[in-house]
Parts: C-alpha cells; structure tokens; sequence
C-alpha cells in the first residue's frame, strides 16, 4: 500500500517517538477493513514503539492513538492523501513530541473544562482538510476532556448522508454541528471561548509601506519593501489568500509541483526572513488620507506614507435564487474537496472556462452523470480540456443556458435553467451543483480609488493608482490575467513603485 521510499521517510520520522503508542483497531470483514489492517500492518513494522492490538471502537474499520494514557484521537477510514501527513503529526504528538504551538495557545486548550467530542467529516483530496483535523487533534493530545475523530466521508457514505453533510470539512461537537468548512485553531479556540486580542494599533508607527492583503502579490510586496529597507507592515485577516483554496499548482517557474497551502507556507516563511510586521486578523474597511494615509480597520486606525493594496478576489457569485440557501447543501465550489462526496450521484457545473471543465472531468470519474451549463454559445475553455471533458460517456454539455435557480426543500434537489435561443424553460434533477463562473475582486470596501467596471482597481505601469502613494496589485487589479506569478511580479512592481514615489516625493 506505500511504496518503499515513503516507508524509509515513515520509519525516519518514528526514530523521534520518545514514548510506545498503541493503535487500537476495529474491524470488520469489508474490503476497507482489510486496507485498513494491511496499512496499519506496514506501519507498526517500521518501529518497535507503534503496538497495535483490536479493541471496540464507535466506527468500523477505524483506529484510535494512545500512549501511557488516551490522546482522544481517532480515525475513521485510512488517512491517506492529504489526511497522511494528519496521521503521522498524531503519532508523533501522541508518541512524546510536543504540537508546534505557543504557550498561550497551549493555556487556551488546557483552560477547557467541558467535555468535547469532536468528528471532523472530511475527503482524502481536500486540501483544506488537514488544518481543521490536525488543530483538533492537537486540542485532543494536550487537553484529555477533548476526543476527535476524523471521519472519511467517502467511508462512511450512509453516517455523513444522514447527518446531511454535503461539503467538507464539517465538524461536529457532542452530535451537534460545529462548523462547517476551514477554520485554523485559534479560531476554533475562539468559537468555544471568544478572547479579544488588543493589538494596541495606536501604538504602532507610520510605516512607509503598508500592504493590504496576504496572498502572494500581497506578501511579495512586501518583502520587495522590506528589502529597500523601508518601515513595512502587512495587513490581513488570514495570511494566505485564496492561494490556499488551490490544489494543484504546475506553473510557478522553477518549481514542477506543489500545492496551494504548502507554497503559502514557504511564502510566509520567506516572509518571515524580512523585517516585516505581520498583523492578522484586522478587516480594512476605508482608506482616509489625513496628513498620512489612515486604514481604517475593524479595531482601528494605521497610518503609512504608502499603502499597496493586494487584497485578491473570491469566487463570484451568479445570484439566482437557492445560490446561497443551498450553499454547502448541495452548492459547493471545490471538487477536490466535496467531490468525493457525489460519488455516484448526479451533479451540475455551471461554467464551461478552464476552471468548470477541469471540475467537470474531475466530477466524471465520480459522479454517475455530469451536467454543464454554459451561458454563451460555446465552451471557453482549452481545446485540449474540452476533448477531454467530451471523452466521458457520463457527461451532457449545454449550451446557451441561463441558469435561472436552484430548488429543493433541505437540501438541492433540482436546477432550472432558460434556452437562450429557444426560449424553453428546463428543470433538472441534481444532487450537487459546483459554481465555476470565475472571480470578482475584492474591493467593495474602496470607495476613493478609480476602479473600472468589473470593480478592479485601475493601476498604471508603476503599479500606482489616481490616488497620489496609493497602488495595487494581484487580482484585486486591472491586470489582463490572474494568475500566481503574475499576481506576485504586480507586487513586485507596486512595491518598487511606492519605494520610487518615497524617494521623490514622500515625506
């Protein structure tokens, strides 16, 4: 079941055990039981501290993790693909080595005194997956009040079909739900026991260079900054961006392969080399200019000489009725996600670009039939995606279609959509329907700085925008493509320009 080399990196990893962990086993007679064992066979094989022996758990086939006492973590399925590393980081906390945590996130988990019992409903292919499994099993290493299970919905179909989970990762807490989608562990800290951190912004300086936003054009920028030597500070809610909403990613030069939340990690370690404040957390709500540039925060004011604004898109919405009632009820926008959650159901896509054909053909290995709707007269997506898409014997491409809504009772049940040339009003069974109609920027929150049509923000050759020590760069901006590298050589290019506008004219 892992090859070779894997093995060799496993067994590396376990010389670090300090203690002997027991995996305890349940099985049945499936086939899933039967990989489980052979899994867990192959691993106990790689140290003399991993003893497995069977015992009577909530799930079967699962495992759960103990040493000298329970550490509360469970696994319901094999955790391979994303969830691997999941289960290694498991052992090794359960084995002795302490979670990468600082010592007040530590106090926060330790200060719980309810019992809580978490599962965390997930896809093996989903990239946003692993922080929520591994934050939780982090809280259940270190506080014994707290268990956690993650659970392979592509496992246990009928278990998360009756809970009503139709997107990943949803987590639940003593059967009732907790939340659904990624969350990090300080927010799911916050969610048991709000703690308001004061950030103290009126005692922070005028910087000279202040991004706005924490994707790849945002953190460029501000390493480009931070490299002239200037006072430079980054402002987001979340440092990563929708970067880490990405799977696949092939076409960063000088690196073949890596994944979305994987390179926002090497990123912000690059980051972290520069004298740059990072500050998460804070929602720019305005741009005010008083003697300096004011940012208006949800907790405050900051003052720069020049701001460079980064802040991204997300995914657009169509606005038709049921886009947002069903929204993870059977509207979803990731396949590799909540794909493996329609195995052989009916689904929809709406859009027929590079980015709905490739969720079309991801779905068509899956799903027992696919539908694509597509507004204008023909797909826009690469040729070579479209001969692909049309190899399946499972998919229905429509043309022309103007989705009109989507409808069911709890949760999606059908799709209605126009003929644009015959007029004819269509409805069709679905069981899932994935939105691929492309992004909107995210500056709905400007309202001083020129933007054109589409809401981006109109930017020169400099990067600078109508507004004097003001740029943009990334998606959040009029530029002619939206990808990873051009978003990071736009951040470059604004932060060289608000450092040239310093030199001749800032003060």
């Amino acid at each position: 079941m892992l090859d070779q080399s894997l093995k060799n990196q496993v067994a590396e990893y376990f010389k670090l055990l300090e203690k002997e962990v027991v995996i305890s086993v349940d099985l049945d007679d499936t086939e899933n039981s039967r990989d489980l064992k052979k899994f867990l066979d192959e691993l106990g094989g790689l140290s003399d501290k991993i003893k497995i022996k069977e015992e009577e758990l909530k799930f079967k086939p699962s495992f759960s993790l103990s040493s000298d006492s329970s550490s509360g973590i469970n696994f319901a399925g094999i955790p391979l693909g994303h969830e691997f590393e999941s289960f290694i980081l498991a052992i090794l906390q359960v084995g002795g080595r302490p979670p990468k945590i600082d010592d007040k996130t530590r106090e926060r988990i330790m200060a719980i005194e309810d019992e809580m019992n978490f599962e965390t409903m997930v896809s093996l292919s989903c990239h946003n997956c692993p922080e929520v499994v591994q934050s939780l099993n982090i809280m259940a290493v270190i506080n014994p009040k707290i268990s956690h299970t993650m659970v392979d919905g592509s496992v246990f179909t009928d278990y998360v079909e009756d809970l009503g989970v139709l997107a990943v990762p949803t987590t639940y807490v003593n059967g009732e739900i907790f939340n659904r989608g990624k969350i990090s562990l300080n927010e799911i800290l916050n969610k048991i026991k709000k703690e308001e951190v004061d950030l103290r912004l009126e005692e922070k300086p005028i910087y000279d260079c202040l991004v706005i936003g924490g994707g790849p054009g945002g953190a460029t920028a501000a390493i480009y900054a931070a490299r002239k030597g200037i006072t430079t500070a980054l402002v987001a809610e979340e440092f990563g961006g929708q970067v880490k909403e990405t799977l696949a990613i092939e076409n960063i030069t000088g690196i073949a392969y890596t994944e979305g939340p994987k390179y926002m990690e090497d990123v912000k370690a690059h980051l972290d080399k520069y004298k740059v404040e990072v500050i998460e957390g804070l929602s720019v709500t305005g741009i005010e200019r008083d003697e300096k540039l004011k940012i208006l925060t949800d907790k405050g004011n900051l003052f720069a000489r020049t701001i460079v604004i980064a802040t991204g898109a997300k995914w657009r919405l169509i606005g038709i009725p049921g886009e947002i009632e069903f929204r993870n009820k059977g509207v979803a926008y990731c396949t590799h996600c909540d794909g493996p959650l329609f195995r052989g159901k009916k689904v929809t896509v709406i859009g027929g670009g590079n980015s709905g054909i490739e969720a079309a053909i991801d779905l068509a290995s899956i799903a027992r039939e696919v539908l694509v709707l597509e507004f204008l007269p023909e797909l826009k997506a690469d040729k070579l995606l479209q001969d692909k898409l049309r190899g399946f014997k499972n998919v229905k491409i429509v043309t022309n279609a103007e989705t009109q809504a989507l409808s069911g009772e709890k949760f999606l049940e059908k799709i209605t959509y126009k003929d644009r040339v015959s007029g004819q009003v269509i409805e069709e069974a679905t069981d899932g329907c994935f939105i691929q109609v492309g992004l909107v920027p995210m500056t709905e929150w400007l309202d001083n700085v020129k933007k054109n049509p589409r809401g981006e923000i109109i930017v020169n050759e400099f990067g600078a925008t109508n507004l004097e020590g003001i740029y943009g760069a990334g998606d959040c901006t009029n530029s002619a493509f939206k990808q990873i590298v051009i978003a990071e050589g736009s951040g470059a290019t604004a932060a060289l320009g608000a450092y040239n506008y310093l030199m001749t004219k800032g003060n």
